[in-house]
């Protein structure tokens, strides 16, 4: 995978406090480096503006009347949230050792165990909430191993960290692109598992109530499980409110109709679990921007 992003001397100064981050991490033990984090993110994201201004947007388009001190405080829980993932996600190597933080439930979890016995792939669909990564992680755990799609990083000194992080859950990991593409389909093909946030906008997507509110969203997921006959099962990995454990819970599987009705169902999947614990979601992505390019590339058809 060819790096799309230059190294320069600006990234290279924003790595810096990413780099001292890294090197602090590695002399924590577990629970420090999570609570580190934590703090970390959870004092920096409400005070940095740009972050700030995107937390903020986002909860306040959902949830108008929120008081804006209980917005004030989300945020804080958000960036906490953030933080821990992070950390988990940076020193993979080890979080993926600490199986005993984790649990599964769900008739999802039956469904995923028979296509792997019967040789048959499974398109497992989630967004940034919780720890997402540990689904990836449970299943490489449980025999599933689950690949994934992936979006370089914009920073080429950060880059190798965050994609090695993202390998210990699970392979294989492909690029967003077109050949990325076709060795997912090769792979689901030949009886393999992947894993898709569908939770980010999608230039080229329909638009779909997310949260109550239209987004570009893309369908191919539900488009795939379609086109080769999958399962397409929801899965979520909940954190618990002590910050550490990870509740996975694999959903019962979206029903096959068409493409736009599935991928509604799955929005609505998602956006369940955003109202019942909002300070779990990444709210930082510009979900709802962009709308309009939904004219350019579907002419206001559905």
């Amino acid at each position: 995978m060819q790096p799309i992003h230059k190294k320069t001397f600006a990234k290279f100064l924003q790595y810096i406090p990413i780099w001292i981050g890294l090197k602090l991490g590695r002399l924590m033990s577990f629970r420090l480096r999570s609570a580190f984090f934590a703090g970390v993110c959870g004092f920096l994201i409400p005070i940095i503006p740009g972050s700030r201004r995107r937390v903020w947007n986002g909860l306040k388009r959902v949830f108008p009347d929120m008081p804006e001190n209980e917005v004030r405080v989300l945020c804080k829980k958000i960036g906490e949230n953030t933080g821990r993932t992070l950390s988990e996600i940076l020193f993979s190597a080890s979080y993926s050792k600490r199986l005993d933080l984790f649990d599964a439930t769900g008739p999802g979890l039956d469904v995923l165990q028979k296509a792997k016995e019967s040789g048959k792939g499974a398109i497992i669909v989630s967004g940034h909430f919780g720890q997402w990564e540990a689904v990836r992680h449970f299943l490489k755990s449980a025999g599933m191993e689950t690949g994934a799609v992936y979006r370089e990083n914009s920073n080429p000194w950060y880059e190798p960290h965050f994609l090695a992080g993202i390998k210990k859950g699970g392979e294989p990991i492909v690029a967003k692109s077109a050949a990325g593409n076709m060795r997912m389909v090769k792979h689901l093909r030949n009886g393999g598992f992947f894993a898709l946030l569908v939770d980010q906008k999608y230039q080229q997507g329909h638009l779909i109530p997310f949260l109550g509110i239209d987004a570009l969203t893309p369908t191919a997921a539900a488009v795939m499980a379609l086109r080769y006959d999958l399962p397409l099962v929801p899965a979520f990995g909940t954190r618990d409110e002590n910050g550490k454990n990870i509740h996975v819970e694999f959903e019962e599987p979206i029903p096959p109709s068409d493409a736009l009705t599935m991928t509604r169902e799955v929005n609505d999947r998602i956006s369940a679990r955003i109202i019942e614990k909002p300070e779990q979601w990444y709210w930082l992505h510009n979900r709802w921007e962009d709308t309009f390019l939904y004219e350019r590339f579907h002419g206001g058809q559905a």
